[in-house]
This record gives structure tokens, C-alpha cells and sequence, in this order.
């Protein structure tokens, strides 16, 4: 636990509150805590830039859109959406019957690896250290992404459900994704932003179409709560991590168990891709970072 002043904290357990940086205004973080405040910090000055009050109980994520958005989920049910610049609320997005535990939205890898493209390699064709380049091309891959769509938002709760959410444009959810068995811990869009994929402690991982929201599959395989889950950079593979102590590596276009990965002493936590796709991290509580070539 980091203890913050005035009592804002981040917790990196079950209810772990996250931190993203937005790639346009890389000098500021939001922060989510167990207060029911949002906080938007000063980087550079190392203070509280804005405070977003309007949670009733803790703010459990927190997501820095690529629009000038940002979204929080709560265990008061609902989902808020916020303007960064002045902090005003744009709208609350209700629907859940019960704690929402986790976000995704459909740019994430955009907003994440910025004019960085591990799977085409088209840095090399980019000028990195040509500041005005560099955003002009990750801002064009972020608008191809989002042309069709735009910025689709998914969230996952204690109810069992998902909703998709089209976050900019209205409050009603455009679908409610049923099907597990018990709470849902984490939410993830594959890169290419066709694939929604969600875990649960029903000990299995969903597959949903992005765009619709249709189920497509049930992967199973962990015999205990799955935690995380996350994509590879070609959104061809993906990897779980679970109370079972495993990690497991699922082949996305067979809808099949390509591999199981053993090695941790206790439950798993977190697993995430290195950005070229060759490795796989995973932490858990046996307080063990251990690294995996793919």
C-alpha cells in the first residue's frame, strides 16, 4: 500500500487502483482511490492539479482516453465520465447492479505504444526524434482505430456482466455481455480492437465481439479464479494468469490452449507483453517478477 497525503491511496491487491498516463499530456497522471476522489497531478511540480468529486464509494480504475476524456469506474455502481482539461463531468453511465471492478477501452494499445509500431515495425519509417512527426503518426494510427467506431469503452462488475459503452456519444450501454458465472475481474480489447476479452472467478475467459458485443467463446483451463489477461501485439495470442498459479497461453485464431505455463509458487496477479511481442511478465503473491520467451 502507498499511503498518500491527505489519505489518497493505491493499492496494487484485488482492488488495485490504476494509474495511466495519457500520451498527449505526458507531464499529468490520474490517480483513483479508495477516498471516491480522482485526482489529476502536476508531474513536474509534483502537486494536485484538479480533484474530481463524484463517486460516493471508492474509485476502483481510472482511464485516460486519447479524446481529452477521462473515465472512472466505482463500487458505487457506476462509471463516470470526465473532461481532463477543467474536470467538469460530462456524463455518468449507470447499468450495473453491483461493484464495476474494471475498464478497458477500444485504444488502449494506441494510447499505450504511441508512434511505436511493434507489429509492422513502421518506426523505423517514422522520424522518433522528430517530436511534431512522431505525434502526427501516432495520431493518424489513433484515428484509423477509431474512424468507424471511435472510442468504445467496456466495463466489467461484481453482477457477472460486461457493458459496451459508446462513452462520448450517450448513457445507454450499446450492449450487456452475459454469460459468466461470477465476478468479473478483468476486461481487455485486443489490439486490432476486434476482440473483447474478460476474466472472471468462475475460473474462465470470455471472448466477445467488439464492435457488437456478441459472444463468440468460453476458454477454459485454469482450475481456480482467473485474474488478468492480456494480448499480444498482433492480438494473435493472448495470456492468463490466475489463483491456480499458472499462466496459460491461449491461441486466438484456434480458440484453443497453445501452451501452459507453470513456474509461480502462488497466485498471479499481473501479466502483460513486452511491445515487440517476444516476452511475457507476470507477477503474483509469491512476490516473484519472472519474464517468459515467447
Amino acid at each position: 500500500m502507498i499511503n498518500w497525503r491527505d489519505n489518497h491511496k493505491i493499492s496494487f491487491k484485488k482492488y488495485r487502483r490504476l494509474i495511466y498516463l495519457n500520451m498527449y499530456y505526458y507531464r499529468h497522471l490520474a490517480s483513483s482511490s479508495k477516498d471516491g476522489d480522482v485526482r489529476i497531478w502536476d508531474t513536474v511540480l509534483c502537486s494536485t492539479q484538479t480533484v474530481l468529486s463524484g463517486h460516493t464509494k471508492s474509485v476502483t480504475a481510472v482511464k485516460w482516453g486519447g479524446t481529452g476524456l477521462i473515465y472512472t469506474a466505482s463500487q458505487d455502481r457506476t462509471v463516470k465520465v470526465w473532461r481532463a482539461s477543467d474536470g467538469v463531468l460530462c456524463r455518468t453511465l449507470e447499468g450495473h447492479a453491483h461493484w464495476v471492478n474494471t475498464l478497458a477501452l477500444s485504444t488502449d494499445y494506441i494510447l499505450r505504444i504511441g508512434a511505436f509500431d511493434p507489429v509492422k515495425d513502421s518506426h523505423k519509417d517514422t522520424a522518433i526524434l522528430d517530436k511534431k512527426k512522431s505525434q502526427e503518426f501516432a495520431l493518424e494510427r489513433y484515428n484509423k482505430i477509431t474512424e468507424s467506431h471511435g472510442e468504445r469503452l467496456v466495463s466489467g462488475s461484481d453482477d457477472f456482466t460486461l457493458f459496451l459503452w459508446d462513452p462520448e456519444k450517450g448513457k445507454k450501454p450499446l450492449a450487456r455481455l452475459t454469460g459468466h458465472q461470477q465476478l468479473v475481474n478483468d476486461v481487455k480489447f485486443s489490439p486490432d480492437c476486434r476482440i473483447i476479452a474478460s476474466a472472471s472467478f468462475d475460473k474462465s475467459i470470455k471472448l466477445w465481439e467488439a464492435n457488437t458485443g456478441k459472444f463468440i467463446t468460453t476458454l477454459r483451463g485454469h482450475v481456480q479464479a482467473v485474474y488478468v489477461v492480456a494480448f499480444s501485439a498482433d492480438s494473435r495470442l493472448m495470456v492468463s494468469g490466475s489463483a491456480d498459479s499458472t499462466l496459460k497461453l491461449w491461441n486466438l485464431r484456434t480458440k484453443k490452449l497453445e501452451i501452459d505455463l507453470p513456474g509461480h509458487a502462488d497466485e498471479v496477479y499481473a501479466v502483460d507483453w513486452s511491445t515487440d511481442g517476444l516476452k511475457v511478465a507476470s507477477g503474483g503473491k509469491d512476490k516473484v517478477l519472472r519474464l517468459w520467451q515467447n
